[in-house]
């Protein structure tokens, strides 16, 4: 949904007068006299405050003979509230990834020499799954690779190398068959933030 249709809509409806009418609409039609009188405001008010709301489509009116009645439409409520909660969702999951990769590129800085070279693995579960994931980088999902080649990739990082192709394989990274090394997808790899 566009902001501006969003903001018009909260700004038309945060008038109090306007969500008392709204309030007395939710309950059933009603005509304008009638929701003049009901809060003890001219006809001449309470359609200028129809109108707005008529504007932003919460409001629908028919006409009995003479009388013309006031219709909630309750869908449309329904409709902006859940392109607000979008909204604060898609906030919420915006910063929640930016607060992950902060965490992450920290514990890579804190890990990694400026050259790329593993300064220690660490003991903490997290931040090992963090430095391995990063050191999966430049292997290519369906891609089978032999233990030398594995081995080369890993001495890139760390002269280590049986410790670290053991992590791959004990936290569901690679599969190994017959000393041939594969990549799983990343739905098996263990999970960092459980």
């Amino acid at each position: 949904m566009q902001l501006h249709r969003l903001v018009t809509f909260f700004k038309t409806i945060g008038d109090p007068t306007r969500l008392r009418i709204i309030k007395l609409l939710s309950q059933g039609p009603l005509h304008g006299q009638a929701i003049a009188g009901k809060l003890g405001l001219t006809p001449a008010t309470i359609t200028h405050h129809l109108k707005k709301l008529r504007d932003v489509n919460i409001v629908y009116e028919r006409r009995d003979g003479n009388i013309i009645y006031f219709y909630l439409q309750p869908s449309v409520v329904q409709h902006y509230a859940h392109a607000l909660l979008d909204l604060t969702e898609q906030n919420e999951v915006k910063k929640e990834m930016k607060e992950k990769f902060v965490e992450r590129q920290k514990v890579i800085d804190n890990f990694f020499t400026s050259d790329g070279r593993l300064k220690n693995i660490p003991a903490q579960r997290k931040k090992k799954l963090i430095v391995l994931e990063h050191m999966l980088k430049g292997l290519k999902p369906g891609k089978r690779y032999t233990e030398k080649e594995i081995n080369e990739h890993i001495k890139k990082f760390h002269e280590d190398y049986a410790t670290i192709r053991r992590e791959f394989i004990m936290n569901n990274y690679m599969y190994r068959e017959n000393g041939i090394y594969e990549l799983n997808p990343p739905e098996m790899w263990h999970k960092i933030d459980e």
